[in-house]
């Protein structure tokens, strides 16, 4: 059995309905997606709760360090391939 993929506009559209009240199983009937899938879409989607507030600047810290990281692991793998021909 062949798995559905659901782009994330659907996925957040589905999310926003059950926000402004429709149940979750009206939505799984209406759009032939099973409960789970949408309680799985609702808790990955939902913000994130924790006892610390981020505010904007912590958060494009994060980001900011997040492309630092990526572009680190960039180089790695470049200098990987460089010395594994060796």
């Amino acid at each position: 059995m062949s798995q559905k993929r659901y782009n994330q506009e659907f996925k957040q559209t589905v999310v926003e309905l059950y926000r402004l009240g429709t149940t979750v199983s009206q939505l799984s009937s209406e759009y032939g997606v099973s409960e789970v899938t949408i309680y799985k879409w609702i808790k990955q989607l939902s913000p994130i709760e924790c006892e610390q507030e981020l505010t904007l600047a912590d958060i494009e810290a994060i980001q900011k360090e997040n492309l630092r990281l990526k572009q680190e692991i960039e180089i790695l793998k470049k200098a990987m391939t460089i010395f594994a021909r060796k």
